[in-house]
């Protein structure tokens, strides 16, 4: 195995740019997708897990539905249906433009990521509804709180205090699957480290960098939820540090 050589990310790529500013530039495009992915499965997420608690069978069927069927299909997969399938069921003026609309993989992995991880947040979101005192929903709906109240108010506060942990977990998913999204030519940060080893032959050093960027992302990442958890927990829920008792 030959020297590795750190003063290739000071090389010019031929653009003008150094491979270091490559890899930053990647970084930002993972970060973006991870971000805006994360803010589309929490919204639909909770949505589709709220509507798997409500009284109405037709909308617990609608959550289920959603739920089994994004959490069903390959990741990979679903990129690929979003980006070369959908634009050619739809009508050639919608399909055209969408085929010609800038960064149209940035918009794709951002919709398929974060449909894919609704799924699971859905079930999250679903699983902390259930795991309350039946008693919360009782009592909210008998003091005159409407039903889109008590989940606004009372059983959602509650249900994400306990699921923050695999909401956090679900985070790092959606940072480590955004390099999937380099199959539909997103230049994410793994992509942009496989374009630099092939343009600069060095292997090594390339996806070094990348997993050292992913590692630091996920460190920073793990210890804000952290915080964040240890600043919203409820004494008595799950998560909670127990109550100091001195005798």
């Amino acid at each position: 195995m030959g020297k590795w050589d750190w003063q290739v990310f000071l090389q010019d790529t031929g653009g003008g740019r150094t491979y270091l500013e490559w890899l930053m530039s990647a970084w930002g495009w993972t970060l973006s997708v991870a971000i805006l992915s994360l803010v589309v499965a929490l919204v639909v997420g909770s949505l589709m897990g709220i509507l798997r608690t409500t009284p109405s069978k037709t909308l617990v069927l609608i959550g289920e539905c959603w739920t089994e069927l994004f959490r069903n299909i390959p990741l990979l997969v679903q990129m690929f249906l979003w980006y070369f399938v959908l634009p050619e069921l739809l009508p050639m003026s919608i399909g055209d433009w969408l085929k010609q609309l800038p960064n149209a993989s940035f918009y794709t992995a951002v919709v398929a990521l974060g449909f894919y991880t609704s799924a699971r947040v859905a079930e999250q979101v679903r699983a902390g509804i259930t795991s309350l005192a039946r008693g919360q929903r009782m009592a909210a709906l008998a003091l005159g709180l409407t039903l889109p109240q008590t989940y606004g108010y009372v059983l959602l506060p509650m249900a994400y205090r306990i699921i923050l942990p695999p909401l956090t977990s679900e985070f790092l998913n959606i940072i480590k699957n955004s390099a999937v999204a380099l199959t539909i030519g997103l230049m994410e940060l793994t992509a942009r480290a496989r374009a630099m080893q092939e343009f600069s032959f060095q292997v090594f050093e390339a996806f070094t960098a990348a997993t050292v960027i992913y590692i630091v992302i996920n460190i920073i990442v793990t210890f804000a939820m952290r915080y964040v958890e240890q600043r919203v927990a409820v004494p008595g829920l799950i998560g909670a540090k127990p109550a100091v008792t001195t005798h």
